[in-house]
């Protein structure tokens, strides 16, 4: 089957790429466009290191294709910053030290983001079930879990 032609929207950006049928918008992502942010930990859908925004809904670029990003708006973790001026979330994720290898911080902090837009003063409880589709092996998600809670407390505070 030929290449696909596919007209979409990424981090405020009109963009166009070709892609085959059964490639992943993971892959036109990290391949096509160039935006390497967003990872590939499990192409199941079970780590959520490839999660991006796509109409608003927080999805795992593994397990949609890119054809599917037809005519759609998608924000992956390049876009979270405005400039050299990092989002807060990314902010308090250093300042927490809600890191270490790197490698899934993406992921969690496009679904922190993702929840915070849908509810700006999560328990800790609807936090831990919010991230609980991104998985970490290095820091026992309780710093993460921190960093959320204390930039919802500070965006109500503003």
């Amino acid at each position: 089957m030929p290449r696909q032609h596919v007209t979409t929207e990424v981090n405020g950006e009109p963009q166009d790429f070709l892609c085959e049928p059964q490639e992943t918008l993971l892959d036109v992502l990290r391949d096509e466009l160039h935006l390497t942010g967003t990872k590939e930990g499990c192409s199941s859908g079970d780590c959520g290191a490839c999660s991006i925004m796509v109409d608003g809904r927080l999805v795992c670029a593994c397990l949609m294709f890119g054809v599917e990003a037809q005519g759609k708006t998608i924000e992956t973790i390049e876009g979270m910053a405005e400039g050299d001026k990092l989002h807060p979330l990314q902010t308090k994720f250093l300042e927490e030290a809600a890191l270490q290898c790197g490698f899934c911080t993406p992921g969690f902090l496009v679904a922190a983001k993702a929840l915070l837009e849908r509810n700006s003063d999560p328990t800790e409880t609807e936090v831990r079930y919010w991230l609980a589709g991104n998985l970490c092996r290095c820091t026992g998600y309780d710093k993460i879990v921190r960093a959320v809670m204390d930039v919802a407390a500070e965006t109500r505070e503003t």
